[in-house]
């Protein structure tokens, strides 16, 4: 199904182990030493593609490998 595919931002906090104020610092860039998340806004909606955030986790471990 193409719903499974998006993530809200409570979905993406709750894989990631963080809370979403910490996402949403995340996905404006103001977390020193982490790249911004990529997310679609619709609205106020925050929505996280799955693929988008596996890249991002993978991204993320060679920056601190």
């Amino acid at each position: 199904m193409p719903g499974e595919s998006i993530l809200t931002l409570s979905e993406a906090a709750k894989e990631l182990r963080c809370s979403k104020a910490h996402l949403c610092n995340i996905a404006h860039g103001k977390v020193h030493g982490l790249p911004p998340l990529p997310v679609v806004r619709i609205g106020r909606r925050v929505l996280i593609r799955k693929d988008a955030l596996t890249q991002w986790i993978i991204s993320t471990e060679r920056m601190s490998a």
